[in-house]
């Protein structure tokens, strides 16, 4: 397959990008159909190459070669000291790559290569955090007095289907191929059709990792076709998938009928809330990167931010002065801060909630555009001023960089409101009364609180949410919970009684 286009760029020396192809039992291969679809450059809007659209023929193929590995091949029955060893080597082959892995990144979805390079990082960390956790993961054992002793072994799904999404695409497949492929499962990534570059670089680093073939595949397409066969296929044990709520919605349904299990991160609309007596600076810090960082394509950012009556103005002024100093450009430059959205489409959705914003009373107020950039699916950084909790643009998931400012002047107040949504994914308290501060983040409903900090990520927590926003956890063991089935083995070491019926 031969590249279509040259995409600029200031960091990396690639000058071309060849199309991409699926990778299915070890081999990279053209959809069976020879259909393909174009990426686009969010930020010229031009074709960067064409990535080949996996069906439902090709899904069955990779679906069938996973289960071969596992059922057939060295994988799951490999020692956990060889298997590991993979694991390791994934995770040095990402170093080594970190730099071509960030310009990809930021070519394919405009977020900023200052951050890209951040994520590339991460993921391997993703590999060797999993590598550690699963040669230190302990089976339980349970005596009962003299009778018996009774013990668990945690084996792994077998075939397991990863649905991935575009924001931050590389941490978050990482995030779920390391524990999926250290516990022994074979994988089917199905990675976003709008950020497909790093996904077939993963593929390119298992490859040259020399994993069993079979065990990761990668196809790419559509949710309607590609996505749709891999959660209905009944060899497939298990789906884990971060989206939006709606499309988890149908793949929990559709699992159903095969009774897989499914684990699901969703939407957000997550409340930031400043009471009077807090670190303004720093609340100031975290509220503009927890909603302008990852150009607001972030499923835990800080939509709604709560101020307190007595520090509302002071905060906004600075908020306002911020906004307009926070700089927009070319996501291959160090320097930038906001990249452009990843597609047209959600560009004009993201521009319609501002519209929408204006039509139901909030004052906007956002930075600019630099003319040079108007060719990029560019939203500046917006503020939405003097909003009320009951708005649609404080209620439905806008996923940009749009944060909308609501006024509050009590803590049972502003709790209510915090909880006045479908989603439940994240919130942020910022207080320095502790009592008031562990008060709030105990009643409000959401997955993860984090108190007078950033959305800092530890890999041992558990990650999710409430309400619309998931189901089940990521992170840590609770990641070890989803790949595996716990069996109980029963051992007799006397002679309890047994009945005796018949005799």
């Amino acid at each position: 397959m031969k590249s279509q286009t040259v995409a600029s760029n200031v960091e990396f020396k690639h000058k071309q990008l060849e199309d991409i192809q699926l990778y299915i039992n070890g081999e990279f291969v053209d959809a069976e159909s020879g259909a393909t679809f174009e990426n686009i450059n969010p930020f010229t809007n031009t074709v960067i190459n064409h990535i080949a659209e996996g069906r439902k023929e090709d899904m069955n193929k990779a679906i069938a070669a996973a289960k071969e590995a596992f059922e057939n091949g060295p994988w799951s029955k490999m020692k956990l000291k060889e298997r590991v060893k993979y694991i390791y080597k994934i995770a040095d082959l990402i170093d080594e790559a970190n730099d071509e892995i960030a310009f990809l990144e930021s070519l394919d979805t405009g977020l900023p290569i200052s951050q890209t390079r951040n994520q590339a990082a991460r993921a391997a960390e993703n590999f060797r955090f999993y590598a550690k956790m699963v040669e230190t993961k302990h089976n339980e054992l349970f005596p009962v007095d003299d009778e018996f002793i009774n013990y668990t072994l945690y084996k792994p799904l077998g075939v397991v289907g990863l649905i991935t999404p575009w924001n931050a695409p590389f941490m978050l497949e990482t995030w779920k191929v390391a524990p999926a492929l250290a516990t022994g499962n074979t994988v089917i990534l199905k990675p976003a059709e709008l950020s497909p570059l790093t996904a077939n670089k993963l593929a390119e680093i298992i490859d040259k990792a020399g994993l069993p073939k079979g065990v990761f595949n990668v196809v790419h397409g559509f949710g309607e076709t590609a996505g749709a066969a891999l959660v209905a296929h009944p060899d497939v044990k298990g789906v884990s998938f971060t989206g939006e709520t709606t499309t988890g919605s149908i793949i929990i349904k559709n699992a159903a009928d095969t009774l897989k299990k499914t684990s699901m991160e969703l939407g957000g609309k997550s409340p930031l809330i400043v009471f009077e007596d807090a670190d303004l600076d720093r609340a100031l810090d975290a509220a503009i990167w927890g909603i302008f960082s990852f150009n607001g394509e972030r499923c835990t950012s800080n939509s709604r931010v709560f101020l307190h009556k007595n520090i509302k103005d002071k905060f906004v002024a600075a908020l306002k002065e911020r906004v307009q100093k926070i700089k927009i450009g070319d996501p291959m430059d160090s320097s930038t801060q906001l990249g452009p959205l990843i597609e047209k489409g959600h560009f004009n959705k993201v521009k319609g909630y501002i519209d929408l914003a204006k039509e139901e009373g909030c004052e906007v107020v956002q930075g600019t555009v630099p003319e040079e950039f108007k060719a990029g699916n560019f939203v500046p950084p917006t503020l939405l001023l003097n909003a009320k909790n009951e708005m649609r643009v404080c209620q439905e998931e806008i996923f940009g960089p749009v944060m909308a400012v609501i006024e509050f002047e009590d803590e049972e107040e502003v709790i209510k409101a915090a909880n006045d949504v479908r989603y439940g994914l994240a919130g942020f308290v910022w207080t320095n009364d502790i009592k008031r501060a562990h008060r709030v983040a105990d009643q409000i409903e959401a997955g993860m609180i984090w108190i007078n900090a950033q959305n800092v990520r530890d890999l041992r927590i558990p990650f999710g949410g409430m309400k619309d926003s998931g189901l089940g956890r990521e992170g840590g063991h609770y990641a070890f919970e989803f790949y595996t089935e716990p069996k109980v083995i029963h051992v007799a070491i006397g002679d309890h009684h047994i009945p005796q019926f018949g005799k």
